[in-house]
C-alpha cells in the first residue's frame, strides 16, 4: 500500500505535485469507469503539475478527540491541464463545482472537537469524491442543466487517471486518519460535511435549512435532528433534501457504516453560510447540537 502523507504535521497536512496511483488491495486495475471507449488522452501525461497540492488536506492530524470530519466537496479548483473543463470561473463556482461553505464549516467544527478534518482539494466536477466509481455521476457530462464540455466522451482510462490521481489518494488519507484513531484503541465517529443549494434542476424550493442524512445506525442523527429541532426557527429535514438510505453517498457507506462506527451526513443551505457571520453561526448551532452526543463515551463502541 502506497505511503499517503498523513499526521506529518500537527495543523495540516498538504504537498503537491502528481502521486503515483493506488489501489486497494486486491482491487483489478481494470475497476469498470465511466467513459465512451475512446482512446484516452489525459492518462498520456500527469493529471497534477508538480506545484498544484495534493488531492486531500488533513487540518487538525493530530487532534486528540476520536471524531474525523470530512469534506468531499471543499473545493472548486480543477488542475490545469484540464483548462478548467470548458468551465468559465462562474459555473466552477457554482455547486455544481463545490459545496460552498461546507469546507469552513468542517475546519470549525474540528476546532471546537479537537478533531481532525479531511478535505478535498479539487472540484467535484473533475471526478466527485463522494460518489462511486461506477456511479454515472462520478464523472458528470452535464450537472444541474450545465454542460461539461472536459467530461464529454472522456475515455475510460481518462476516467481511470483521474480516480488514480484524486480519488483514491483522497479516501486513503480518510482510511489512514480513521485508523489512527483505532490504533490508539479508540473507535471514531465518521462526520461528513456538505452544502445544498435552495432549489435543484428548475425544481421547487427547498424548505430545510439544514438535513440530517443516515442509514440505520440512529446514535448521532436522531439525537442531532432533535437538537437541531429545538430551534422553533429552523426546519430541518430527516434525511432531507437527499436520503442516506439511497447509498448515493460513497464516503459514509465505504468508511462508517459497514465498520460500525457512528456517522452522520449533516448538509446545510448554502445560502446560509454566504459570508463569515452565516459560517460562524451554524458553526455555532451545529456544534452545540453535537456537543453531549459527542460527548458520551458510549457513542464510541461499534455497532452490531
Amino acid at each position: 500500500m502506497t505511503d499517503w502523507p498523513s499526521n506529518a504535521a500537527p495543523e495540516s497536512t498538504v504537498g503537491v505535485g502528481s502521486p503515483a496511483p493506488w489501489r486497494a488491495p486486491g482491487a483489478s486495475a481494470a475497476t469498470d469507469l465511466p467513459g465512451t471507449g475512446r482512446q484516452g488522452v489525459e492518462q498520456a501525461r500527469p493529471l497534477l503539475a508538480a506545484d498544484e497540492p495534493l488531492p486531500y488536506v488533513i487540518e487538525n492530524a493530530a487532534g486528540r478527540a476520536p471524531i474525523v470530519f470530512t469534506c468531499d466537496h471543499a473545493s472548486h479548483a480543477v488542475p490545469r491541464t484540464l483548462n478548467k473543463l470548458g468551465l468559465d470561473e462562474t459555473d466552477l463556482r457554482r455547486h455544481i463545482g463545490w459545496d460552498r461553505g461546507a469546507a469552513e464549516l468542517a475546519r470549525g467544527l474540528a476546532r471546537r472537537f479537537d478533531a481532525p478534518v479531511v478535505r478535498s482539494t479539487y472540484s467535484r466536477l473533475v471526478i466527485d469524491l463522494n460518489r462511486g466509481l461506477d456511479h454515472p455521476g462520478s464523472i458528470p457530462a452535464r450537472s444541474d442543466g450545465t454542460e461539461i464540455p472536459g467530461n464529454a466522451g472522456l475515455a475510460p482510462d481518462d476516467a481511470r487517471h483521474r480516480a488514480e490521481t484524486l480519488f483514491r489518494p483522497y479516501h486513503q488519507a480518510i482510511a489512514d486518519t480513521l485508523q489512527g484513531i483505532r490504533a490508539r484503541g479508540e473507535n471514531p465517529a465518521f462526520l461528513a460535511m456538505h452544502t445544498f443549494t435552495p432549489a435543484m434542476n428548475g425544481g421547487p424550493p427547498r424548505p430545510w435549512h439544514a438535513g440530517v442524512l443516515w442509514d440505520r445506525d440512529p446514535r448521532i442523527p436522531v439525537p442531532l435532528i432533535a437538537a437541531l429541532r429545538r430551534h422553533p426557527e429552523l426546519v430541518i429535514g430527516d434525511n432531507e433534501p437527499y436520503s442516506g438510505r439511497d447509498h448515493f453517498d460513497f464516503s459514509l457507506h465505504h468508511h462508517a457504516t459497514p465498520q460500525g462506527l457512528p456517522t452522520a451526513l449533516i448538509e446545510v443551505r448554502e445560502d446560509l453560510l454566504r459570508d463569515e457571520a452565516g459560517i460562524a453561526r451554524w458553526t455555532a448551532i451545529l456544534g452545540a447540537a453535537l456537543e453531549s452526543i459527542l460527548a458520551d463515551p458510549a457513542l464510541y463502541r461499534e455497532a452490531r
